[in-house]
């Protein structure tokens, strides 16, 4: 199922207090959050994760990855097995396994809109390079950096990619990737947001000068507040952890918020408190914390 509407509560703050409201859904990254650097689950995590789910309370694993990058927690996805991918732009049921994910929800990105971010940005930024990711397929441009561990479908320049008869013109677009070799990261960011405007969501989680271009109003935010809606969960009742910019609107629009001890300045601006780093079990400290205190 295709959608990309906007919502327009996902940046509202918190009305109520968020401690007088009890959690119902803890909304949490994974790389630099969840993950351990060296991208495993801790024990003390994977424990805290499933006392959560028994408490009554959903998970929901908020990502930048693909679906297909979701194997590294595809072993903890107890009773819910559903993530946000690609930051927000599409909603993955994990029950299948590796290989075997199944999208529920896609927020793609026109075609004409990547199009035209290609244009503006190497227009604002020269040098930029690009790669183009969609619900299965992975391309890139022959000058793009070997930054993921896979190898692309097609390698051919971004206009031909993402041409109405390029490669996979049948699956939708989920984010192109824009890579910069010099620019500073943030720097990247402001250029490219203030060049694109409203024709796309620009983001990072990259410590490096790489850019995610979503759809207009697609975020990690927007999409999470979708599928609060359908469950009947206010964004009072969630929980929110993270540590890049991309995580800032999520953050934002939770009634309670995490930022990790690790996290972008920018993120710990956004949050309404603030754990111990990743490699510290940031989260699983506050999960413990937030059930001991309904026991």
């Amino acid at each position: 199922m295709r959608e990309n509407g906007r919502v327009t509560s996902a940046t509202r703050q918190p009305e109520t207090p968020a401690a007088a409201v009890p959690p119902r859904l803890i909304a949490t990254d994974l790389d630099g959050t969840l993950l351990r650097d060296d991208k495993s689950v801790s024990p003390r995590t994977v424990a805290a994760l499933a006392a959560a789910e028994e408490a009554g309370v959903e998970v929901f694993f908020v990502t930048g990855r693909p679906a297909r990058w979701m194997d590294v927690v595809s072993d903890h996805v107890h009773g819910h097995g559903l993530a946000i991918c690609g930051n927000g732009a599409a909603v993955v049921d994990l029950h299948g396994g590796p290989g075997a994910h199944r999208f529920v929800k896609v927020r793609e990105l026109a075609r004409e809109n990547a199009l035209d971010a290609v244009r503006l940005l190497r227009e604002a930024a020269p040098g930029t390079v690009y790669a183009v990711e969609q619900t299965y397929g992975f391309h890139q441009e022959p000058d793009y950096p070997k930054l993921h561990m896979e190898i692309p479908d097609e390698l051919a320049p971004a206009e031909d990619l993402l041409a109405p008869d390029g490669p996979g013109a049948a699956e939708p677009v989920l984010k192109i990737l824009a890579y910069h070799p010099t620019l500073d990261p943030d720097g990247f960011l402001t250029t490219a947001r203030l060049a694109l405007g409203d024709r796309a969501n620009v983001t990072r989680s990259s410590p490096s000068a790489l850019l995610e271009i979503s759809g207009p109003g697609v975020s990690k935010a927007s999409t999470l507040a979708l599928c609060c809606a359908e469950r009947g969960i206010s964004h009072e009742e969630v929980v929110a952890f993270g540590d890049m910019p991309n995580d800032v609107e999520m953050l934002t629009w939770a009634g309670r918020s995490y930022a990790m001890g690790n996290a972008h300045p920018d993120v710990i601006a956004a949050a309404s408190g603030r754990t111990v780093a990743n490699n510290d079990d940031g989260v699983a400290v506050v999960i413990e914390r937030m059930l001991a205190s309904r026991a």
